[in-house]
């Protein structure tokens, strides 16, 4: 019982040491596809686009960036999309949790004909470890973060994460 237990424990660790960077998590799940925007540039005031949030609506709730339009990863519309953003000349940047589910949207917008698509690199943990501000339902600013789960969580590194 001990041997197995310590066998699984140090498996474990093992993969978890063996994404040590976001960079190599991100080259993991995703195929780059999508180029990615940093949350510094996002950050910047001259940076003019619209921004999506491909989480689902218990996190968009928890928080999201100010003015993100919520657009879901599970029942992710893009029909909706048509009409929210008439101009496929816009500069869109889509975000989730680390950047993950935002490539797998932001690249069915860019084969729908949306030509200025961007992932955020690392998505709203980046977002809040660089200090930037997160917004709740209300408007007001928040310190909480949907973690999504415990696993994914270890990303996150300010503020307060949230596992509704």
């Amino acid at each position: 019982m001990k041997l197995s237990l310590f066998i699984v424990t140090s498996f474990f660790s093992l993969q978890m040491s063996a994404q040590k960077s976001l960079e190599e998590l991100l080259k993991v799940h995703n195929s780059n596809e999508v180029p990615y925007i940093s949350v510094q540039e996002l950050a910047m005031p001259k940076t003019k686009a619209i921004i999506l949030d491909a989480r689902e609506q218990n996190e968009y709730d928890v928080s999201h960036l100010k003015d993100a339009i919520f657009v879901g990863y599970n029942d992710f519309n893009l029909e909706a999309i048509f009409s929210k953003i008439p101009n496929k000349k816009e500069k869109i940047v889509v975000y989730c949790s680390l950047g993950i589910r935002s490539e797998t949207v932001a690249d069915k917008l860019k084969k729908a004909g949306y030509k200025n698509v961007y992932n955020l690199y690392g998505g709203i943990f980046e977002w809040k470890n660089s200090n930037f501000p997160v917004f709740d339902n209300q408007s007001k600013e928040t310190d909480s973060i949907h973690a999504f789960s415990k696993h994914w969580a270890q990303w996150l590194h300010r503020g307060i994460k949230i596992y509704n």
